[in-house]
């Protein structure tokens, strides 16, 4: 997909995600361990913050003409979440449709408005990233498919996880 179509989808898919995030409020609930898997609205944005700042820093690798390899060993992919405080999701190694429960405890004592707005500040990196990637690099390195993957593709799986959390608390209150 050019970028030219794939940003403005990228967006389209930002908005609704903030949109559904903002209608949900600042309530308690969403620090709660109340959605499936004993998690919270919060535990699925830091999920998602560590996605975008995994692709974001591999945008800005491209940016500046660096390289990145998987991490092809176990122990290679325990550096790597060591040395960048989130998993290396491009390794086979690595399960990327599957909350990493490190994440969810690395943010356990972080304010949910701050995770709010690390990740907020990590799609804005993306979107800039993308923005001043040239066309050919972009395409190289099929990055509608790498972005998609790390960014609107976990708002659509978090948002179904909490419409189906909802869900299941107004059918208790009836």
């Amino acid at each position: 997909m050019d970028k030219v179509v794939f940003l403005p989808r990228l967006q389209r898919e930002r908005d609704k995600f903030e949109l559904f995030i903002n209608h949900l409020g600042f309530a308690r609930q969403l620090t709660m361990n109340s959605l499936p898997g004993r998690l919270s609205v919060k535990d699925l944005l830091a999920d998602i913050l560590s996605r975008e700042q995994f692709i974001s820093d591999r945008l800005g690798e491209i940016i500046h003409n660096e390289s990145y390899a998987p991490s092809v060993t176990h122990s290679a992919l325990d550096d790597f979440q060591n040395k960048f405080g989130y998993p290396d999701y491009e390794s086979p190694l690595q399960d990327r449709e599957k909350l990493n429960h490190l994440v969810v405890y690395k943010y356990k004592n972080v304010a949910l408005d701050e995770v709010i707005a690390q990740e907020s500040s990590a799609y804005d990196n993306i979107f800039s990233a993308l923005e001043i990637i040239p066309e050919k690099q972009y395409l190289n390195h099929d990055l509608a498919h790498r972005v998609a993957e790390y960014t609107y593709k976990p708002y659509r799986r978090a948002m179904l996880d909490i419409k189906y959390w909802l869900n299941s608390i107004s059918s208790e209150s009836k």
